[in-house]
Protein backbone atom coordinates (compact mmCIF):
# COMPACT_ATOMS: atom_id res chain seq x y z
CA UNK A 1 0.00 0.00 0.00
CA UNK A 2 1.20 3.34 -0.77
CA UNK A 3 -0.41 6.62 -0.17
CA UNK A 4 1.30 10.22 -1.26
CA UNK A 5 0.95 13.09 1.16
CA UNK A 6 1.84 16.97 0.97
CA UNK A 7 3.94 18.38 3.48
CA UNK A 8 5.07 21.76 2.88
CA UNK A 9 6.77 21.55 -1.03
CA UNK A 10 7.86 18.15 -0.65
CA UNK A 11 6.08 14.72 -1.73
CA UNK A 12 5.95 12.05 0.86
CA UNK A 13 5.27 8.58 -0.03
CA UNK A 14 4.32 6.24 3.18
CA UNK A 15 4.57 3.05 2.38
CA UNK A 16 4.09 0.13 4.14
CA UNK A 17 7.04 -2.32 2.71
CA UNK A 18 7.36 -4.94 5.32
CA UNK A 19 5.65 -5.40 8.30
CA UNK A 20 6.22 -7.70 11.08
CA UNK A 21 3.73 -10.40 12.34
CA UNK A 22 3.44 -10.52 16.42
CA UNK A 23 5.88 -13.46 17.47
CA UNK A 24 4.70 -15.97 19.44
CA UNK A 25 5.15 -14.91 23.36
CA UNK A 26 5.57 -11.09 23.00
CA UNK A 27 3.44 -9.84 25.38
CA UNK A 28 3.81 -5.41 24.18
CA UNK A 29 3.77 -3.19 20.82
CA UNK A 30 7.29 -1.15 20.83
CA UNK A 31 7.21 2.26 19.04
CA UNK A 32 10.68 3.36 18.53
CA UNK A 33 10.82 6.73 17.21
CA UNK A 34 13.89 8.75 16.18
CA UNK A 35 15.90 9.10 13.30
CA UNK A 36 17.04 6.66 11.00
CA UNK A 37 21.03 7.57 9.30
CA UNK A 38 23.83 6.44 7.13
CA UNK A 39 27.16 7.22 8.73
CA UNK A 40 30.03 7.30 6.69
CA UNK A 41 32.87 7.47 8.40
CA UNK A 42 36.41 7.96 6.78
CA UNK A 43 40.40 7.85 8.00
CA UNK A 44 42.40 10.49 7.12
CA UNK A 45 46.34 9.04 7.18
CA UNK A 46 47.74 12.37 9.00
CA UNK A 47 47.02 15.59 10.90
CA UNK A 48 44.22 17.96 10.21
CA UNK A 49 46.49 20.31 11.94
CA UNK A 50 49.89 20.20 9.51
CA UNK A 51 47.12 21.42 6.58
CA UNK A 52 45.79 23.91 8.47
CA UNK A 53 47.29 27.58 8.55
CA UNK A 54 46.54 29.38 11.81
CA UNK A 55 46.53 32.72 9.90
CA UNK A 56 44.23 31.72 7.48
CA UNK A 57 41.72 30.38 9.33
CA UNK A 58 38.78 32.97 8.09
CA UNK A 59 39.53 31.74 4.51
CA UNK A 60 39.85 27.95 5.27
CA UNK A 61 39.43 26.00 2.31
CA UNK A 62 41.41 22.52 2.75
CA UNK A 63 41.09 18.97 1.18
CA UNK A 64 41.83 15.97 2.47
CA UNK A 65 42.18 12.51 0.56
CA UNK A 66 41.02 9.79 2.71
CA UNK A 67 42.11 5.51 3.32
CA UNK A 68 38.12 4.97 2.03
CA UNK A 69 34.75 4.92 3.24
CA UNK A 70 32.73 2.57 5.77
CA UNK A 71 28.98 3.12 5.73
CA UNK A 72 27.29 2.01 8.55
CA UNK A 73 23.48 1.70 9.17
CA UNK A 74 22.59 4.06 12.28
CA UNK A 75 20.21 6.71 13.68
CA UNK A 76 18.64 6.22 16.96
CA UNK A 77 15.62 4.63 15.88
CA UNK A 78 17.26 1.98 13.87
CA UNK A 79 20.23 1.15 16.48
CA UNK A 80 17.49 0.84 19.45
CA UNK A 81 15.50 -1.11 17.12
CA UNK A 82 18.14 -3.52 15.87
CA UNK A 83 19.21 -4.09 19.59
CA UNK A 84 15.88 -4.68 20.92
CA UNK A 85 15.45 -7.77 18.02
CA UNK A 86 19.03 -9.78 18.92
CA UNK A 87 16.67 -9.48 22.42
CA UNK A 88 14.08 -11.28 20.40
CA UNK A 89 11.53 -8.50 20.37
CA UNK A 90 9.48 -7.05 17.24
CA UNK A 91 9.90 -3.59 17.59
CA UNK A 92 7.99 -0.90 15.20
CA UNK A 93 9.98 1.88 13.61
CA UNK A 94 8.55 5.38 13.44
CA UNK A 95 11.02 7.46 11.47
CA UNK A 96 11.44 9.05 8.24
CA UNK A 97 14.04 7.59 5.24
CA UNK A 98 14.97 9.15 2.00
CA UNK A 99 14.94 7.43 -1.48
CA UNK A 100 18.34 5.94 -1.20
CA UNK A 101 16.39 3.20 1.48
CA UNK A 102 16.94 0.29 -0.53
CA UNK A 103 20.32 -1.11 1.43
CA UNK A 104 18.77 -0.42 5.10
CA UNK A 105 15.56 -1.77 4.67
CA UNK A 106 17.15 -4.92 2.95
CA UNK A 107 19.16 -4.83 6.42
CA UNK A 108 15.97 -4.46 8.75
CA UNK A 109 14.15 -7.56 6.93
CA UNK A 110 17.26 -9.17 7.62
CA UNK A 111 16.88 -8.84 11.09
CA UNK A 112 12.70 -8.93 11.21
CA UNK A 113 12.67 -5.22 12.02
CA UNK A 114 8.71 -3.99 11.30
CA UNK A 115 9.25 -0.94 8.94
CA UNK A 116 5.70 -0.74 8.68
CA UNK A 117 5.91 2.81 10.56
CA UNK A 118 8.71 4.22 8.30
CA UNK A 119 7.59 7.19 6.28
CA UNK A 120 9.47 7.11 3.00
CA UNK A 121 10.50 10.78 2.04
CA UNK A 122 10.36 10.40 -2.06
CA UNK A 123 12.29 13.64 -2.23
CA UNK A 124 14.91 13.43 -0.09
CA UNK A 125 18.29 11.23 0.75
CA UNK A 126 18.52 9.77 4.30
CA UNK A 127 19.46 11.56 7.09
CA UNK A 128 23.81 11.25 7.28
CA UNK A 129 26.33 11.67 8.69
CA UNK A 130 30.07 12.37 6.94
CA UNK A 131 32.77 12.20 9.70
CA UNK A 132 36.46 12.01 8.88
CA UNK A 133 39.11 11.13 11.56
CA UNK A 134 42.68 12.01 11.52
CA UNK A 135 45.27 9.85 13.57
CA UNK A 136 45.13 12.12 16.60
CA UNK A 137 41.60 11.38 16.62
CA UNK A 138 40.32 14.47 15.74
CA UNK A 139 37.42 14.55 13.64
CA UNK A 140 35.55 16.48 10.84
CA UNK A 141 31.81 15.86 10.73
CA UNK A 142 29.02 16.94 8.20
CA UNK A 143 25.58 16.18 9.16
CA UNK A 144 22.69 15.77 6.46
CA UNK A 145 19.42 15.61 8.38
CA UNK A 146 17.61 14.94 4.84
CA UNK A 147 14.35 13.05 5.16
CA UNK A 148 14.51 13.70 9.14
CA UNK A 149 13.29 16.98 8.29
CA UNK A 150 9.91 15.88 7.82
CA UNK A 151 7.32 14.47 9.88
CA UNK A 152 6.44 10.76 10.33
CA UNK A 153 2.47 9.70 9.68
CA UNK A 154 2.16 7.02 12.13
CA UNK A 155 -1.51 6.56 13.02
CA UNK A 156 -1.05 4.86 17.25
CA UNK A 157 -4.86 3.90 17.11
CA UNK A 158 -3.86 0.79 15.50
CA UNK A 159 -1.90 -0.31 18.79
CA UNK A 160 -3.20 -2.05 21.73
CA UNK A 161 -2.82 1.09 24.43
CA UNK A 162 -2.56 -1.25 27.41
CA UNK A 163 -0.17 -3.77 25.81
CA UNK A 164 2.46 -0.78 24.09
CA UNK A 165 5.38 0.83 24.95
CA UNK A 166 7.24 3.41 23.19
CA UNK A 167 10.77 5.52 23.74
CA UNK A 168 10.92 8.86 21.91
CA UNK A 169 14.82 9.32 20.85
CA UNK A 170 16.44 12.22 19.11
CA UNK A 171 14.71 12.31 15.42
CA UNK A 172 12.61 14.81 14.05
CA UNK A 173 11.88 18.10 16.30
CA UNK A 174 8.23 18.10 15.89
CA UNK A 175 7.63 14.64 16.02
CA UNK A 176 9.52 14.69 19.44
CA UNK A 177 7.12 17.04 20.49
CA UNK A 178 4.12 15.68 19.40
CA UNK A 179 4.11 11.98 20.04
CA UNK A 180 4.30 12.31 24.27
CA UNK A 181 1.42 14.34 23.86
CA UNK A 182 0.01 11.73 21.78
CA UNK A 183 0.91 9.21 24.56
CA UNK A 184 0.01 10.75 27.18
CA UNK A 185 -3.78 11.27 25.78
CA UNK A 186 -3.73 7.56 24.53
CA UNK A 187 -2.38 5.98 27.97
CA UNK A 188 0.91 4.46 26.41
CA UNK A 189 3.57 4.20 28.63
CA UNK A 190 6.96 5.72 26.67
CA UNK A 191 10.41 7.03 27.64
CA UNK A 192 11.37 10.11 26.34
CA UNK A 193 15.08 10.49 25.13
CA UNK A 194 16.01 14.06 24.33
CA UNK A 195 19.77 13.26 23.20
CA UNK A 196 21.71 15.50 20.89
CA UNK A 197 18.47 17.47 20.34
CA UNK A 198 18.86 19.20 23.04
CA UNK A 199 20.29 22.37 21.48
CA UNK A 200 16.96 22.47 18.99
CA UNK A 201 14.39 22.78 21.86
CA UNK A 202 13.26 25.74 24.21
CA UNK A 203 13.16 25.18 27.84
CA UNK A 204 9.50 25.67 28.10
CA UNK A 205 8.79 23.16 24.80
CA UNK A 206 11.47 20.37 26.29
CA UNK A 207 9.46 20.42 30.05
CA UNK A 208 6.07 19.98 28.42
CA UNK A 209 7.28 16.84 26.54
CA UNK A 210 8.89 15.30 29.19
CA UNK A 211 5.32 15.23 31.22
CA UNK A 212 4.47 12.26 31.69
CA UNK A 213 7.11 10.02 30.68
CA UNK A 214 7.73 7.18 32.90
CA UNK A 215 11.33 7.45 32.34
CA UNK A 216 13.40 10.04 30.92
CA UNK A 217 17.03 9.14 30.14
CA UNK A 218 19.64 11.18 29.31
CA UNK A 219 23.49 10.83 29.71
CA UNK A 220 25.20 12.68 32.58
CA UNK A 221 26.54 15.82 30.85
CA UNK A 222 22.71 15.88 29.12
CA UNK A 223 20.89 15.65 32.29
CA UNK A 224 22.63 19.04 33.25
CA UNK A 225 21.77 20.35 30.20
CA UNK A 226 18.12 19.49 30.62
CA UNK A 227 18.19 21.20 34.24
CA UNK A 228 19.75 24.19 33.16
CA UNK A 229 17.21 24.94 29.88
CA UNK A 230 14.27 23.90 32.03
CA UNK A 231 15.00 25.24 35.09
CA UNK A 232 14.14 22.28 37.07
CA UNK A 233 16.00 20.17 39.53
CA UNK A 234 16.01 16.33 39.54
CA UNK A 235 13.63 16.18 42.61
CA UNK A 236 11.36 18.46 40.21
CA UNK A 237 11.90 16.46 36.76
CA UNK A 238 10.53 13.62 39.44
CA UNK A 239 7.14 15.54 39.68
CA UNK A 240 6.86 15.08 35.59
CA UNK A 241 8.02 11.84 35.46
CA UNK A 242 8.37 8.48 37.31
CA UNK A 243 12.17 7.45 37.02
CA UNK A 244 15.10 9.73 35.90
CA UNK A 245 18.00 7.30 34.41
CA UNK A 246 21.60 9.30 33.56
CA UNK A 247 23.73 7.18 31.69
CA UNK A 248 27.32 7.33 32.61
CA UNK A 249 29.59 5.43 30.46
CA UNK A 250 32.30 2.90 31.67
CA UNK A 251 30.81 4.35 35.47
CA UNK A 252 27.38 2.73 35.09
CA UNK A 253 24.25 4.49 35.59
CA UNK A 254 22.44 6.52 38.24
CA UNK A 255 18.75 5.90 38.86
CA UNK A 256 16.66 8.69 40.45
CA UNK A 257 13.37 7.73 42.13
CA UNK A 258 11.07 8.95 45.16
CA UNK A 259 13.79 10.35 46.86
CA UNK A 260 15.78 7.56 46.29
CA UNK A 261 19.80 7.16 44.33
CA UNK A 262 20.78 3.93 42.89
CA UNK A 263 23.90 3.71 41.23
CA UNK A 264 24.30 0.49 38.44
CA UNK A 265 27.72 -0.45 37.63
CA UNK A 266 28.41 -1.12 34.02
CA UNK A 267 29.13 -4.26 32.81
CA UNK A 268 32.85 -5.03 31.80
CA UNK A 269 33.40 -5.86 27.70
CA UNK A 270 35.64 -8.20 26.25
CA UNK A 271 37.11 -5.02 25.02
CA UNK A 272 36.58 -1.29 24.12
CA UNK A 273 36.76 -0.42 20.31
CA UNK A 274 34.03 2.12 20.13
CA UNK A 275 31.29 3.77 22.01
CA UNK A 276 29.23 4.84 19.42
CA UNK A 277 25.89 3.53 19.56
CA UNK A 278 26.38 1.79 23.25
CA UNK A 279 23.46 4.44 24.63
CA UNK A 280 20.94 3.46 21.94
CA UNK A 281 21.84 -0.36 23.26
CA UNK A 282 21.51 0.11 26.61
CA UNK A 283 17.85 1.61 25.78
CA UNK A 284 17.38 -1.39 24.08
CA UNK A 285 18.07 -3.58 27.42
CA UNK A 286 16.08 -1.42 29.70
CA UNK A 287 13.02 -1.73 27.63
CA UNK A 288 13.43 -5.48 27.07
CA UNK A 289 13.35 -5.06 31.11
CA UNK A 290 10.28 -3.26 31.04
CA UNK A 291 8.72 -5.48 29.12
CA UNK A 292 9.61 -8.52 31.33
CA UNK A 293 8.11 -6.67 34.25
CA UNK A 294 11.82 -6.95 35.81
CA UNK A 295 12.54 -3.68 38.81
CA UNK A 296 14.24 -0.69 37.70
CA UNK A 297 17.38 -1.24 38.70
CA UNK A 298 17.56 -4.96 36.59
CA UNK A 299 16.38 -3.09 33.82
CA UNK A 300 18.97 -0.99 33.87
CA UNK A 301 22.16 -3.74 34.31
CA UNK A 302 20.48 -5.48 31.35
CA UNK A 303 20.31 -1.86 29.75
CA UNK A 304 24.39 -1.84 30.62
CA UNK A 305 24.56 -5.68 29.34
CA UNK A 306 23.41 -4.97 25.80
CA UNK A 307 25.83 -1.83 25.78
CA UNK A 308 28.13 -3.81 26.65
CA UNK A 309 28.49 -5.95 22.97
CA UNK A 310 27.80 -2.01 21.27
CA UNK A 311 31.31 -1.06 22.59
CA UNK A 312 33.19 -3.77 21.53
CA UNK A 313 32.63 -3.48 17.66
CA UNK A 314 33.31 -0.08 15.36
CA UNK A 315 29.93 1.63 13.60
CA UNK A 316 26.38 1.08 15.80
CA UNK A 317 24.73 -1.95 14.41
CA UNK A 318 28.02 -4.38 13.74
CA UNK A 319 27.91 -6.20 16.76
CA UNK A 320 25.96 -9.09 17.92
CA UNK A 321 24.74 -11.82 20.06
CA UNK A 322 22.35 -14.84 20.63
CA UNK A 323 20.05 -14.71 23.82
CA UNK A 324 21.97 -17.26 25.70
CA UNK A 325 25.26 -14.83 25.27
CA UNK A 326 22.90 -12.35 26.70
CA UNK A 327 22.19 -14.05 29.55
CA UNK A 328 25.82 -15.09 30.04
CA UNK A 329 27.07 -11.54 30.21
CA UNK A 330 24.27 -10.27 32.78
CA UNK A 331 25.37 -12.83 34.68
CA UNK A 332 28.69 -11.17 34.88
CA UNK A 333 26.97 -8.29 36.48
CA UNK A 334 28.82 -7.21 39.84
Amino acid sequence: MTVKKKLLDITLIVSVPFQVEKAIGDSMDILVSGSMAYDRIMDFPGSFADHILPDKIHTLNVSFTVNGLRENFGGTAGNIAYALALLGQSPTIVATIGCDNARYFDWLKQNIIDLSGITVVDDEFTAGAYITTDQSDNQITGFNPGAMKCRTFYDVDQVDVKNTIAIVAPGNIDDMAAYPQIYREKGIRFIFDPGQSLPMWEGEALAEAIEGAEILITNDYELDLVMKMTELSVDDLLKKVKIVISTRGEEGSRIYSDGNQVEVNSIKAKQVNDPTGAGDAYRAGLIKGLIEGKDIEQCAIMGSACASFAVENYGTQEYSFTIEEFEQRLASYK
